[in-house]
């Protein structure tokens, strides 16, 4: 399923797409050969599903049933010598009211509703919004499938396009737009992205870079850091998906940003920026905006997944999505936490003699508390389901309090500092000033 804007301009904007690749008319027909086992079973005794023949006839049965349903309220399915039992043919012959056909797929009727409110949802619409509704494939032509997407949508399905011939026709437009026929040179289809698009980062995290059903062309840059102090390289590794967490997602392409200089972390300003442009083709580029140096990778195609792969990506990120966020969750604690104990360390430690020990010696306890709850003995991040969040978040809260003081101290030394500086020279322009009015004289003009 997919949602188009089109606005009576060549350009036709693909707003978002959704679908159940692992739902079709098949599935209609099975419903239909279940049924048909069942009631032949019932009447006989005789259970036809081991019979391949048998198998064949129901299927095509099925199907002829299902396409006739669609336009009368009954059909009758006859099929004469099925089978045979001690040595005498056994017949099926069965009416099945359309009725019947409706309460056996209700479910698959509603399956089909779930693709139309996630794209409505991800176009950012509401489904009063949508102006014209085209049925694509034969199994749209079942009244229940019509009913329901009037019902969801408010809108009477638009039914002047053969709904078989549909899929064939769009093709055919896009293979004119590939090969420039002339008739439709200034049609412009705008596609969107299929999936999410992002790097890793700190705590092996997804950072979203382009979200799904973003319209292409697009371009988006965002500025990292490093990790750790003096890092010498940050490595780009590029994903696809819509999990938190990047051993969950399909690695696009990885790459490395070389020659960093030394420098504390948190300082190095990386810009990492993802372009696609009109054909898929995304490139990706790291540039550290200190020194100019670059390093890039171009990824040809957005994926190697399959239409029912990437349905099945979303699903399972609808599935784990609060467990994917309670994990992330504590992961950025946990980064959060390990930041407090660099940077006020740090800022301890350039205070130097402005700071009294009695002054840090509680915080820095506190700081060696809050790195153990974080860290193992082997100073390696614990693993998030090992970590006390309260404890944590409540250390975390004592650190800070403890700061407020400190950085009162602090301030007070910086201004104290200042006000010496600023006397020292005042007093030396005093001078130069006692200076000048010595030599200065005033001279009669008599």
């Amino acid at each position: 399923l997919e949602i188009y804007d089109v606005d009576g301009q060549p350009q036709i904007e693909v707003k978002a797409t959704a679908g159940n690749n692992m739902l079709g008319g098949d599935d209609f027909d099975e419903t239909v050969i279940e049924w048909l086992l069942a009631e032949f079973k019932k009447s006989t005794g005789i259970d036809l599903s081991g019979d391949s023949q048998a198998m064949t006839r129901l299927k095509e049965a099925a199907e002829k049933a299902k396409i006739e349903l669609s336009g009368t309220q009954q059909t009758q399915i006859s099929l004469p010598f099925i089978t045979m039992r001690d040595g005498n043919p056994e017949h099926l012959d069965m009416s099945l009211a359309r009725s019947t056909f409706e309460q056996l797929t209700a479910g698959l009727v509603e399956k089909t509703m779930a693709p139309t409110r996630q794209a409505i949802k991800d176009a950012g619409l509401k489904a009063s919004a949508i102006d014209k509704i085209i049925l694509v494939g034969g199994s749209t032509r079942i009244p229940a499938v019509q009913e329901a997407i009037e019902k969801e949508t408010g809108k009477s399905p638009y039914k002047g396009i053969n709904p078989d011939e549909a899929v064939a026709l769009g093709a055919a437009l896009q293979a004119g737009i590939i090969a420039g026929d002339q008739g439709v040179s200034d049609v412009l289809l705008l596609d969107v992205t299929p999936l999410t698009l992002g790097i890793e980062t700190l705590g092996g995290v997804t950072t979203t870079m382009i979200e799904r059903n973003t319209t292409i062309p697009t371009r988006r840059s965002e500025t990292f850091s490093t990790a750790t102090d003096n890092q010498p390289a940050v490595e780009i590794h590029v994903l696809q998906g819509e999990r938190e967490f990047a051993k969950d997602n399909v690695t696009l392409g990885q790459f490395h940003l070389v020659g960093l200089p030394p420098a504390p972390r948190g300082m190095p300003q990386i810009e990492v920026t993802f372009d696609i442009d009109a054909n898929g083709i995304v490139n990706v580029s790291a540039k550290d905006l200190g020194t100019g140096k670059e390093q890039s990778i171009q990824i040809e195609s957005q994926t190697s997944l399959s239409e029912d792969e990437i349905k099945a990506k979303i699903a399972e990120a609808e599935e784990f999505a609060e467990a994917d966020k309670s994990r992330k969750a504590k992961v950025e604690l946990r980064n959060t936490a390990d930041q407090i104990v660099y940077q006020t360390r740090r800022t301890l430690d350039e205070a130097g003699d402005k700071l009294a020990d009695d002054d840090t010696s509680g915080v820095r306890a506190h700081l060696d508390e809050l790195e153990a709850m974080v860290q193992d003995d082997e100073g390696r991040p614990k693993d998030v389901e090992d970590l006390d969040e309260a404890s944590i978040q409540a250390k975390v809260g004592e650190i800070e309090q403890a700061m407020h003081g400190i950085s009162a101290k602090l301030y007070e030394a910086a201004a104290a500092e200042a006000a010496t500086e600023g006397g020292e020279e005042d007093g030396a322009i005093n001078v130069e000033d006692d200076v000048v009015d010595a030599d200065f004289e005033v001279v009669d003009e008599d």
